[in-house]
């Protein structure tokens, strides 16, 4: 497939061309800014910190409160990458599998339905393990998924880029009510719930860390075992089954891969939105429409805007802090806006 071809695709950028020297660069720099937001995030926090405490704290020594706040920091560093891999990477196949500038996990509601199923679960089933945490976000993010598709294929046109971001919309506003009105009569629950729900990495463990990775690598391998067939997805149905693609189950897989890690990821720091909107588009930008290419890049620039985001929320609080979801919501709100506008009366 060559990059004219892709044209086709609603998720245009102005240059589809990238010379592969030009590609290979941009992921060095990229890793390199990875390397940087990581390092930023183990140095900066409430507490000052300084070169040795850190090389301490790698070694596992917690003498001192400076050597044990760099403990506490690592593991909330890796899931901030993590996570923000995740999402920019379930963002990207979104876009792709629905030919929709405007998808992403958040918008289309999909976080919401995995933070409402785990709400119920708290309310009403006694959810307390992590794992049962993950099964019951990645229900809800699937059920939801399928519901909001169907709500957007209604009437003519099929699903449309402007029908689905709508019913994701709604959606999302009616899930959001239903999880407010779970929690408000549950004091039980309410606080912590609550803290959940804004969206953040604070507070987490390797223990906790080590029981979401099963799925996070099971929805990587299938989003970028999908990119191909995103590629022919691109060209239109008829021609991509013309090739020899089976459109729907290279959409039903790639679907699948961006589910379990958009609700995976919800499960254990709640619902953050706009990620998945945002660092796809940037990197199109950079490495053109080639989900071979572009997937990649999306988890890596996932990575660092939510590395970023949480050092960010240290910053502007000090001494207290803002939680991840807070920050990437400050961030991605005008960029959909720009993306509406720029859309606008194009592909919308």
């Amino acid at each position: 497939m060559n990059d004219q071809a892709l044209t086709t695709t609603t998720l245009r950028a102005p240059d589809l061309g990238r010379p592969t020297r030009l590609r290979l660069f941009w992921l060095c720099v990229v890793l390199g800014l990875v390397a940087i937001c990581c390092a930023l995030s183990i140095a900066i926090g409430a507490r000052n910190v300084g070169f040795g405490d850190i090389v301490a704290a790698f070694g596992g020594a917690t003498d001192t409160i400076e050597q044990a706040a760099i403990a506490k920091r690592i593991p909330r560093t890796v899931l901030a990458a993590l996570a923000g891999a995740a999402l920019g990477l379930a963002g990207a196949v979104m876009q792709g599998v629905t030919r929709n500038p405007l998808a992403e996990p958040g918008i289309l509601g999909v976080n919401m339905g995995a933070a409402l199923a785990v709400v119920i679960g708290l309310a009403w089933f006694g959810l307390a393990s992590a794992q049962a945490y993950i099964w019951t976000a990645i229900l809800g993010a699937g059920l939801t998924a399928v519901f909001v598709f169907a709500i957007g294929s209604l009437g003519r046109g099929g699903p449309t880029p402007l029908k689905l971001a709508l019913a994701g919309t709604a959606t999302t506003i009616a899930l959001g009510s239903f999880v407010t009105a779970v929690i408000l009569p549950r004091n039980d629950i309410a606080e912590g719930a609550r803290s959940w729900q804004i969206g953040g990495v604070g507070g987490t463990s390797f223990a906790i860390i080590w029981q979401v990775v099963p799925f996070l690598v099971v929805g990587f391998g299938l989003c970028l075992l999908s990119a191909r067939k995103l590629n022919s997805l691109a060209l239109g149905d008829d021609l991509a089954a013309g090739l020899g693609e089976n459109v729907v189950l290279a959409r039903w897989l790639a679907s699948l891969g961006a589910v379990i890690l958009a609700g995976a990821t919800t499960a254990v720091c709640g619902p953050i939105s706009f990620v998945g909107l945002l660092v796809p588009h940037i990197c199109r930008l950079i490495v053109g429409v080639d989900h071979r290419w572009l997937l990649p890049f999306s988890a890596l620039g996932g990575a660092i805007l939510l590395l970023s985001s949480d050092v960010i929320g240290r910053i502007v609080a000090r001494p207290g802090e803002l939680d991840v979801g807070i920050v990437t919501a400050f961030v991605g709100a005008p960029v959909f806006i720009w993306i509406v506008q720029h859309y606008r009366g194009r592909d919308l």
